[in-house]
């Protein structure tokens, strides 16, 4: 028997996201496939998936890194260009690594290797751009309920959300254009989830979706209009 929704709202806004998993996802959306998966697969070392068909002329191209997921939207069509998101870099910790290496993908986005542990970053760690430092330190503790080592970061189970203020992010309402794009939290019941961050203030992307027997997903948006996923796959609860 279901949870009423105001019932499963309520439990969500008194306790911390009930994850599916304690590492956090991220997307980018991009027109060349086979320079992507050569750059992420021989350059970065990453283990792929599979592949997820999105529809539309899209394929998501899933990769392993440590824990996570880096999903590679390959679009079919020409992405129409669009502003930046927020993320400006994603850290990827590479075992073996004595130092930093910087580098960038095909399309510029950038990527930064570092030895395990650099800076507390064990799996990967995501660099956010943000208008007001104040606004994302009250959205990612209060609304996400992200726990919070210090100042400027917050913990997805070990993957680390690191704020800088830029006051220059410009918001964008498409987030499938090229680039970095959204982040995923993997959550074991979609619904009980978006609906406690909408009870907390957080903005919503887009409703709660099905997508076949694979996924339940929804999106949210933090003060800058950044998409984040909560996604309940079934390969990970279960259930749909």
């Amino acid at each position: 028997m279901h949870e009423p929704l105001g019932l499963r709202a309520q439990r969500c806004h008194a306790s911390a996201m009930d994850l599916a998993k304690p590492h956090m996802d991220v997307g980018l959306f991009t027109n060349r496939r086979d320079e992507q998966l050569h750059f992420w697969q021989q350059t970065v070392g990453l283990e792929f998936d599979h592949i997820g068909k999105l529809g539309g002329g899209m394929q998501q191209l899933r990769h392993h890194v440590n824990g996570s997921i880096l999903k590679v939207n390959h679009a079919r069509d020409p992405l129409s260009p669009a502003p930046p998101s927020g993320i400006l870099r994603v850290r990827i910790a590479r075992p073996g690594l004595a130092q930093r290496r910087a580098l960038a993908d095909p399309d510029g986005n950038a990527v930064l290797l570092v030895p395990p542990g650099d800076e507390g970053v064990v799996g990967i760690a995501i660099e956010l751009g943000v208008n007001d430092r104040d606004a994302h330190d009250h959205f990612w503790r209060h609304v996400m309920q992200f726990a919070s080592p210090r100042k400027g970061v917050y913990l997805c189970g070990d993957t680390q959300v690191m704020v800088v203020e830029t006051r220059s992010v410009a918001r964008c309402d498409e987030w499938r254009a090229p680039g970095w794009r959204y982040t995923t939290v993997q959550i074991r019941d979609c619904v009980a989830e978006h609906a406690g961050v909408l009870a907390r203030g957080g903005e919503e992307g887009r409703p709660p979706i099905v997508l076949g027997d694979t996924v339940r997903y929804s999106f949210v948006r933090d003060p800058d209009g950044n998409f984040i996923e909560l996604s309940q796959r079934a390969s990970l609860v279960g259930h749909l």
